[in-house]
């Protein structure tokens, strides 16, 4: 059991305080507790309300006291030796003031009581001891004697401050309800996901269609999608061929092409074709919900720079407070100023210095910008780790899966005396009955250049050497250097090439034709479209760049030569992988390891920040900090700025913060009393108030963060 410095609230770590209600967040107090636990509607229309009634109330007595004094020369009036206007400022004042102070500022009395029954003490604090002492005073002035008020406190001026009490607490209520509707704005990403979900799911029972709402679709339920609609579980498709639009959930632009075993995701849109597609997860166990989920849990988390708010707030508001109570005393006491002025100055010192912005700096900008990270596929798990992202100096990427594609694919294509062409159609005939992936790939790269392919005969893999078989009455071997030894095929014609392929990374394949080489078929798992662009990026901003990978060195060296990685881990066991994080971070490093397979979790838990891909394996999404939902390293980028920008704003909000708080103290303490300016409690309410308005304002203002890479 925990309390909020700023809130007073108790919050039970222990308790799932995470929650939505028609898709609008609950918002935080500086500790990241909530300062209304999941605002509901209900909530949102109350509020609005009161703040509504408020300033209808509360408007009429700052005409009364600030403006007609003002208009008073026009029309021949003196104030305040006019009876009528007395009557206004005290009678009147106290009937419209009174509502206001304990009707609809009732919330502040409850956070007070509640803050000083944790032993705390909060904004709620500062706000009902500035208006009660406001209405308390004026109260006394309005109705007591004036002989009993002469014996009471010697000569007293008849000023009320009904006015301050009433539009202070207007001004407060009409801050927080403009915080809500930027909040709202600010969890916008997220309510969109939600609204991504289908209501409803077209379910084929007994060869029936029927429709059911989304919650009562089961595991391997058959549902049908038609084009146009929105897949409503995560699943595989049993029949149908399709291409749909997942851009929603990942970010990727282009229509994936579905059909038959492939893969859907919950919320995606379906394309032209019609698919029936098996149930694999559903409720929150989809994609989506999970997601929604994550997005949430980081939007409810707390910042190691929340840390900062809540010292700050532990010993700002009794600090004010004193502060307050020392102008008084020096002005009333030692300066002799009127009572009525010096209490002016104890309560505009009070409530300007309500740390209501202080309290938002932080969660505001937590909000915005792992919304903005949803948006963009960037799924941060905790705001712990979106501050994190911001200091990493050093990247270390898994090889395979990560920076390149994951599986083999053809490169080169050399033909000796023979077009490289049917160099192609011999090797890819002769593998065409091949299960293993180098032959697979060069089947692939034959059907993609539309080469018609034989059918083989006397196929046979020979384990370890490659692969023998007739096409077209031809004899053909394929595979590496000992099988060409082993049938006595002369090499030296190959030897070089083989050679230079080989340094460069590649798996070379060589192709003879009835007893004599005819060519050779270069493999290799190439780099991502993006790797290059990414790491160029990285490399830009200042951070290192590191390779892991269990490869062979050449393998891996012609990869980092390829991508321009200095630093390379090669030939590292899956069980040794943490331990290369940690010599990164032994050398003082801030370490993110981005990678995609089982045997990178336990990297990626070492690591200062875990990236791990969102094509990847459920451990290594489990094991990261941050998952991208795209396929692509340019994100690696993308999570790394948006965690300077995020960390930006909060430092701008907590100096706006506490600007406002510290630089007028000493305005509405009196210390420019004698150059006749004084800080009207009034005035004091709005400058506090706006306060907390450019804190959300400038935290919405990451809405507009694009990822650069150059």
């Amino acid at each position: 059991m925990a309390t909020d410095p700023v809130c007073g609230m108790y919050v039970d770590e222990s308790t799932d305080l995470k929650g939505m209600v028609r898709g609008r967040m609950y918002y935080f107090c500086s500790s990241g507790c909530m300062d209304s636990f999941l605002q509901p509607e209900k909530e949102m229309r109350k509020l609005r309300r009161d703040t509504a009634v408020a300033l209808l109330l509360a408007s009429p007595l700052v005409v009364i006291a600030m403006i007609l004094p003002t208009l008073a020369p026009l029309f021949g009036w003196t104030f305040p030796a006019e009876a009528w206007y007395m009557s206004l400022m005290t009678y009147g004042g106290f009937l419209l003031a009174t509502p206001v102070q304990f009707a609809i500022g009732w919330r502040f009395y409850r956070g007070t009581w509640d803050s000083l029954r944790n032993r705390m003490s909060n904004m709620d604090v500062l706000i009902a001891m500035g208006t009660t002492a406001a209405w308390a005073y004026s109260t006394v002035i309005a109705f007591l004697p004036g002989e009993t008020l002469q014996a009471w406190f010697g000569t007293v001026e008849r000023l009320t401050y009904f006015e301050a009490s009433a539009f202070i607490i207007a001004l407060i209520l009409l801050g927080k309800y403009m915080e809500e509707l930027a909040k709202g704005r600010a969890s916008e990403a997220l309510r969109k996901l939600m609204d991504l979900q289908p209501r409803t799911a077209t379910v084929l029972r007994d060869g029936k269609e029927e429709s059911v709402p989304i919650e009562l679709v089961e595991v391997d339920a058959i549902v049908l999608v038609r084009p146009g609609e929105r897949v409503p579980v995560d699943g595989i498709v049993l029949e149908g061929v399709s291409s749909l639009d997942e851009s929603m959930i990942t970010g990727e632009s282009i229509p994936v092409d579905k059909s038959p075993g492939a893969a859907v995701i919950g919320a995606t849109v379906n394309g032209a074709g019609l698919l029936k597609v098996r149930a694999t997860k559903v409720g929150k166990d989809t994609a989506l919900a999970q997601i929604v989920q994550l997005v949430e849990d980081a939007q409810l988390s707390r910042a190691p720079i929340q840390r900062l708010a809540d010292k700050a707030a532990a010993v700002f508001v009794p600090a004010v407070i004193t502060t307050a109570l020392v102008a008084f005393a020096l002005w009333y006491f030692v300066g002799g100023m009127p009572l009525s002025r010096a209490l002016a100055i104890f309560i505009a010192v009070i409530v300007i210095a309500c740390p209501c912005a202080l309290g938002i700096a932080t969660p505001a900008a937590i909000m915005v910008g792992t919304g903005k990270g949803a948006e963009n596929g960037l799924l941060i798990k905790s705001a712990e780790y979106l501050e994190k992202a911001r200091r990493v100096n050093a990247v270390i990427f898994d090889k395979t899966g990560t920076l390149t594609k994951g599986k083999p694919s053809v490169t080169d294509v050399v033909g000796f005396g023979m077009p490289e062409a049917e160099v192609l159609r011999l090797a890819a005939s002769a593998e065409r009955g091949s299960e293993h992936p180098l032959g697979q790939a060069i089947v692939t790269a034959a059907e993609a250049r539309q080469i018609a392919l034989s059918e083989p005969k006397d196929f046979e893999a020979v384990a370890g050497f490659g692969v023998r078989a007739k096409v077209d009455g031809r004899s053909i071997l394929l595979g590496n250097r000992r099988h060409m030894e082993s049938e006595s095929v002369p090499f030296t014609a190959a030897e070089a090439e083989v050679t230079r392929l080989q340094e460069a990374g590649r798996t070379a394949m060589v192709l003879a034709v009835d007893g004599k080489v005819a060519g050779i078929v270069a493999v290799a798992d190439t780099v991502k479209e993006h790797s290059r662009a990414a790491l160029a990026a990285l490399r830009g901003m200042g951070i290192e760049v590191a390779m892991l990978t269990g490869d062979n060195a050449r393998t891996a060296a012609a990869i980092a030569r390829e991508l321009g990685i200095a630093t390379v881990f090669a030939e590292v066991l899956p069980g040794q992988k943490a331990d290369k994080v940690r010599e990164l971070q032994a050398r003082g490093k801030v370490v993110a390891m981005v990678g995609d397979g089982i045997n990178d979790a336990p990297a990626l838990a070492q690591a200062d920040v875990g990236i791990a891909l969102g094509s990847g394996t459920d451990v290594a999404m489990e094991a990261g900090g941050i998952v991208l939902m795209k396929d692509d390293l340019r994100d690696v980028v993308a999570s790394i700025q948006l965690s300077r920008r995020t960390v930006s704003k909060i430092r701008q909000n907590l100096f706006w913060a506490f600007f406002y708080n510290t630089a007028l103290i000493p305005v509405a303490a009196g210390a420019f009393a004698g150059f006749g300016i004084f800080l009207h409690p009034v005035f004091a309410g709005a400058a506090m108030g706006f306060s907390s308005v450019t804190v959300v304002t400038n935290s919405l203002l990451l809405k507009r963060f694009t990822p650069r890479l150059g």
